[in-house]
């Protein structure tokens, strides 16, 4: 818990655009009600009924972090900086979502399903887990708050079964998601396409 503490102070506080950002209330768009698979399909699909190009697919820094979320800081990015997935209510960094779009109508196609169970994770929602589940470096589930790919809205945990989870290990590298934490195979984590 002091290491938690102690993460939390030293972070800096959130920057004038995150500010003006909170303080103008703005939210991401909700998707149209539906089955998860067909929101996100209509979602992905142009007036042509063409799906849509992998474009925007962003950029990481170096240290891993969307470069246009860096100013706001892991766990401090604001509902305009975030898609929603679906009618989830669930929210991803915009081209994690759409890249798991992608891959979650692929998936029904395939007729395999699979729930979103969390995705992006606010720095109290870190601390919350944290708290809950302990540190993973002590045994744990939870990255040192402040330091989870959640709070920069690149990973989702996902509900699977056998079949999900092997549709997955196969497929979701197609669409720019591993299985990086070694204990959590429900864990995903998007990375872009190298340019």
């Amino acid at each position: 818990m002091a290491q938690i503490q102690g993460t939390i102070a030293s972070m800096s506080a959130p920057t004038a655009a995150v500010a003006g950002s909170r303080a103008s209330g703005t939210t991401s768009t909700t998707a149209a009600a539906g089955g998860f698979a067909a929101a996100l399909a209509a979602a992905l699909t142009d007036s042509t009924g063409a799906a849509s190009a992998a474009s925007g697919a962003g950029t990481l820094n170096a240290q891993g972090v969307p470069t246009e979320l860096a100013a706001y800081g892991n766990g401090r990015i604001p509902d305009s900086a975030l898609a929603e997935i679906g009618s989830t209510g669930e929210r991803l960094w915009a081209p994690a979502a759409r890249a798991f779009g992608q891959l979650s109508a692929a998936a029904a196609r395939d007729g395999v399903s699979m729930s979103v169970t969390d995705s992006y994770r606010s720095l109290a929602g870190q601390v919350d887990v944290a708290d809950r589940k302990g540190l993973y470096s002590q045994g744990g589930l939870a990255a040192v708050p402040g330091t989870s790919d959640h709070g920069w809205g690149r990973s989702l945990d996902l509900g699977l079964n056998a079949t999900a989870q092997t549709w997955m290990r196969a497929h979701a590298g197609e669409y720019g998601f591993a299985a990086d934490v070694p204990r959590e195979s429900w864990h995903w984590t998007y990375s872009p396409p190298s340019a």
